[in-house]
């Protein structure tokens, strides 16, 4: 197996994204095809005299797509840029699946121009896996498609519930459409038309899912557009980092509450995990005939191991084979 990296995506440059993608090969010993700035790519190597021993290529990729640019006009006007490279040695079959935490508007047209979608799709979808307080659920859209119909929708549904069924091991995942209240007429004209097609949709379908049940944890599967889906999961990011802000300065302002968080510091470990966001690497996009794994800007060398590894066990788990033969089954050709 090899998984591509786009070496020169997220924040931090390639000094992160080298360091993850390493911890991942090691672990899961898999190859990696590492493409972006060959000379910044082997400077980082350097720092790691162990990854001589791991099967690493590097593909010179000398251009990056900058986070302000536009996606669109960006990849017609840089053909070498590393998230491009990255998308099409998977078309070739040099690579098994890619990931990127670059430019997401880049990542999802570079997959959708190299890998094209799978037979009966319209719009390709961002699956990301966020904390409940039960058990995870995928939210998708997060991200890929902003406009959409309401049959988008319900492919989406379709998807999710495939992912579901791999990522999470569900059985029979329950698909909620997010809306503004549980009554099918709230909503607006997608979502009230989107929840007519989703009570008839091959999925098991429960209703609508307001704002504030988001992690209530009684859906597996959260459909939505892509904004919607994205400023959703934008507002749980922001609302987590305030409240372990508040929760910090609230402990640390009186001696009482310095030993009380001394005392409960394994607690506090625990709920950092379960709402962190590179436990779970990255968002798939799901739709396109290949695998391709969206990482966050921000990532850390942790989220960028994470994200690998759920591309590793997606090749592995042959969920691109798994989700055309879902919706084959179902002849969502709408």
């Amino acid at each position: 197996m090899r998984i591509a990296i786009d070496a020169m995506g997220g924040d931090a440059g390639p000094a992160v994204v080298v360091d993850g993608a390493l911890v991942a090969a090691r672990h899961l010993q898999i190859g990696l095809l590492l493409v972006g700035a060959a000379t910044q790519i082997e400077a980082e190597l350097s720092r790691h005299p162990a990854a001589r021993g791991l099967d690493l290529q590097i593909v010179d990729a000398p251009e990056r797509i900058e986070m302000a640019e536009s996606a669109a006009a960006a990849l017609r006007r840089k053909p070498r840029a590393s998230i491009r490279i990255a998308a099409e040695a998977v078309r070739d079959s040099g690579a098994d699946a890619f990931f990127s935490a670059g430019h997401t508007g880049a990542s999802v047209m570079a997959a959708h121009a190299a890998l094209g979608l799978l037979p009966g799709l319209d719009r390709p979808a961002l699956a990301t896996i966020i904390p409940t307080r039960v058990v995870p659920t995928v939210l998708i859209d997060s991200g890929a498609t902003v406009g959409c119909r309401a049959h988008h929708l319900v492919q989406f549904a379709v998807m999710g519930s495939a992912y579901a069924r791999v990522a999470l091991g569900r059985e029979r995942p329950r698909v909620g459409l997010l809306s503004v209240g549980e009554e099918e007429s709230k909503g607006n004209d997608l979502t009230r038309e989107a929840h007519r097609l989703l009570k008839e949709a091959p999925v098991l379908f429960i209703g609508n899912v307001e704002g504030r049940d988001v992690f209530a944890g009684e859906a597996d599967v959260i459909v939505c557009d892509g904004f919607t889906g994205n400023v959703t999961l934008k507002v749980s990011e922001g609302l987590v980092e305030t409240i372990e802000s508040l929760l910090r300065d609230e402990l640390s302002s009186t001696f009482g509450g310095r030993v009380g968080y001394a005392l409960s510091r394994q607690a506090f470990r625990r709920f950092r995990r379960r709402v962190d966001y590179s436990e779970y690497g990255g968002a798939l996009l799901v739709g396109v005939n290949g695998l391709c794994i969206i990482g966050h800007g921000r990532s850390s060398a942790k989220a960028v191991a994470n994200a690998v590894t759920l591309a590793a066990r997606a090749v592995r788990e042959d969920l691109v084979g798994r989700l055309s033969r879902d919706l084959d089954r179902v002849r969502l050709h709408t």
